[in-house]
């Protein structure tokens, strides 16, 4: 009797711990699987992760990645002149993430995306022809394309990721901050007006509504000459030197490469400039320089480096 007393004691001993070791596993199960939420893309309803981990990013949207705390693993904002690698300003917060692409092209490395083992992948609608080559990688989020302006793209990311309110603050933070310099500016130079170029072959583009003639215009509320082409799409309106003399701005920013820079130096039209003949033109480098006011990181920077040149 005592005997069977004992292996019923076992039994039931053998039993709970049965128990308890599955109420373990499944608990355990339910703890790594891994959250999901659905978002609203360009294709429609998408599931991600809750919070991924190892984000490939072709859209052009790194650094509003970084801003928000989601550094990627991979990306396509690259220089615009030297497209083997990312700016320079932004090296020390993107060094370590692969170069798979150009955000502006329509095709990119599908190996490297691979190697990178993403957990999410976000896109444009250029690149719309390896959307289904990238939807078996991992999930995809397609953005609007809003490359042409940077706040709505800024937004468009932090929504994504339900960081509205974080994404606001730096932005009214970035608006101080650009006021801020450019009343600056105007107390030390006057009430100059402002023309940004982009130096091109012999000709100019102009910044009238694009790039860093917006960070000037609208940011710093500093004045642009009362001359200036009009720009009625994305594309900035091209003028000769001649055009320049017209325009007739107090000073002049000239984006530049290394040989645009010495067609001016060789230029007689270029020295009867009246900003030039003042002293009063400013070059920088076309590296990094023309695609900084195109995303959030590069623009700030931009703003005490426009100070720094304009007043002297």
């Amino acid at each position: 009797m005592k005997k069977l007393k004992t292996l019923v004691a076992l039994g039931l001993t053998i039993a709970t711990l049965g128990i308890v070791t599955g109420c373990s596993n499944g608990a355990s199960e339910n703890n790594t699987k891994e959250e999901t939420r659905t978002v609203e893309s360009v294709k429609g309803k998408v599931e991600i992760p809750a919070d991924p981990k190892k984000i490939v990013d072709i859209s052009g949207s790194s650094e509003e990645l970084v801003l928000l705390g989601h550094t990627p693993v991979a990306t396509a904002n690259v220089d615009s002149y030297e497209t083997n690698k990312v700016p320079s300003y932004i090296e020390d917060k993107l060094g370590n993430a692969k170069v798979v692409g150009h955000s502006m092209m329509e095709t990119m490395d599908i190996e490297g995306i691979l190697a990178a083992e993403p957990d999410l992948i976000i896109m444009a609608p250029r690149q719309e022809k390896i959307y289904d080559q990238l939807k078996e990688i991992a999930p995809v989020v397609m953005l609007e394309d809003k490359s042409n302006d940077w706040e709505a793209k800024f937004k468009d990311v932090a929504t994504l990721f339900g960081q509205e309110e974080q994404a606001q603050k730096w932005l009214n933070d970035y608006y101080k901050k650009a006021q801020k310099l450019g009343e600056e500016i105007k107390s030390d130079n006057g009430e100059k007006t402002y023309l940004t170029v982009l130096a091109s072959s012999g000709q100019f583009m102009v910044f009238t509504e694009g790039g860093i003639g917006t960070v000037l215009k609208d940011d710093m509320k500093l004045p642009q000459p009362k001359n200036m082409p009009k720009q009625d799409s994305i594309t900035l309106p091209t003028v000769t030197m001649e055009g320049l003399t017209e325009i007739d701005a107090d000073h002049i920013i000239v984006i530049a490469t290394e040989s645009d820079k010495a067609d001016l130096e060789k230029s007689t039209v270029w020295k009867e400039i009246r900003a030039v003949k003042d002293g009063n033109a400013t070059i920088l480098d076309a590296s990094p320089y023309f695609s900084q006011a195109y995303n959030p990181i590069g623009r700030e920077l931009l703003l005490q480096s426009i100070k720094d040149e304009v007043v002297k």
